[in-house]
């Protein structure tokens, strides 16, 4: 059978290309054409877009290149007509992707799959009547969806969290300290690991105030982990004559043999905790005072960070919006360095989250429920 996919950032990416191997496994005549990146390309078929040329974040981002977008979303709709696959299966990215399946059931009556739902329990409730109009199954990849989904009644797949699948299958996973600093070259001393986002604008705004919190701890090594798509000459601007390094590729690398993280809200708090790597989260906002007033009053969510919606508790600390300081990250870095039991308590909750996740085999059952449905089973 024929699959068009389209994920628009690096995690979707990852995501979208471990579903595509689970479906040539289950389909030995899969054929992939998408809108994706590099690690999808690996699994074959024919890339149309890169997510580098779709990434646009924010507001004014936004409005600024609306006619790329405007143009990238006619190019989509022109390759599915053209290639009439079987299943169009959208990941995340969810402004583009709903347009996108209501094109695809009211003009071409095509299946319309969705795996990893986007985050309207957060603020875009009103949304889920679109999605049961447009979206034949939804796959949901955090256990709390469910209950959400069923509230609307939309009945909902959990498959599990590809996320655990990436961290049980990564690279390098028995690789020592002694050979992680060898390979790159490194000091034999501890390391503090920076992520501050997939794309350009999160990293302009968070990775200065994080570079300037862990000014100070002498006793470790800082290593910014550099994200996918993002040219290594973008972080010289802010890392230039500083006494760390930018690593590109090696994130899940750089987490596993770090004592602690600086994190920007997104999938990579889930990596993080998944990883057992204490971490703060850090999310610089425009406005701080009016986004944390809207973050209490318009969004329908109690937290930012995945980890604490899982538990549906603080387990993690969130520095956002009026809270995001240097001072707030510099004292909460020290707690997770110095004070054990507070080390101790958010590497227990971990475990905890990780039971709720449930184990691995998300990229399967998912490509089961598409495989079955297209099947007729």
């Amino acid at each position: 059978m024929n699959y068009f996919l389209i994920a628009g950032e690096a995690s979707g990416d990852l995501h979208a290309s471990n579903l595509m191997r689970s479906l040539k496994q289950l389909d030995t005549h899969a054929d992939f054409r998408f809108f994706g990146g590099d690690l999808m390309a690996s699994q074959g078929g024919t890339l149309v877009k890169h997510y580098r040329e779709m990434a646009f974040m924010g507001i004014l981002p936004v409005i600024m290149n609306a006619r790329t977008i405007l143009n990238n979303m006619e190019i989509c709709k022109n390759e599915i007509v053209a290639y009439r696959p079987d299943a169009v299966i959208l990941i995340d990215y969810p402004g583009f992707n709903l347009k996108i399946a209501q094109f695809v059931k009211t003009r071409l009556n095509i299946p319309v799959f969705y795996y990893i739902s986007p985050k309207v329990w957060a603020w875009k409730e009103y949304r889920v009547k679109s999605f049961r109009k447009y979206v034949d199954e939804m796959l949901c990849i955090l256990p709390f969806e469910v209950e959400f989904f069923k509230k609307h009644d939309y009945r909902v797949h959990y498959v599990g969290n590809p996320s655990v699948d990436a961290i049980e299958q990564r690279e390098y996973k028995d690789e020592t300290f002694a050979g992680f600093i060898a390979a790159n070259a490194l000091p034999d001393r501890p390391i503090i690991a920076l992520l501050a986002g997939s794309r350009k604008q999160e990293i302009s705004a968070n990775l200065p105030a994080m570079l300037e919190a862990v000014r100070g701890f002498d006793d470790y090594q800082f290593i910014v982990a550099g994200a996918p798509g993002i040219e290594p000459e973008f972080y010289d601007q802010f890392t230039k004559g500083l006494p760390l390094r930018v690593l590109l590729n090696q994130t899940y690398r750089i987490l596993a043999q770090s004592q602690a993280a600086l994190v920007t809200s997104g999938t990579a708090t889930l990596e993080t905790a998944l990883l057992n790597i204490p971490q703060v989260v850090c999310y610089r906002t425009p406005v701080p005072r009016l986004s944390y007033w809207a973050f209490k009053n318009i969004l329908h969510t109690p937290f930012i960070s995945l980890v604490n919606l899982i538990c549906n508790r603080e387990v993690v600390k969130e520095l956002f919006a009026k809270f995001f300081t240097v001072d707030n990250i510099r004292k909460e870095l020290t707690q997770l360095l110095h004070v054990k039991n507070y080390r101790k308590n958010m590497l227990e909750s971990y475990a905890e989250m990780r039971r709720i996740l449930g184990g691995t085999g998300a990229s399967d059952r998912a490509a089961k429920v598409i495989v079955d449905k297209l099947c007729g089973k």
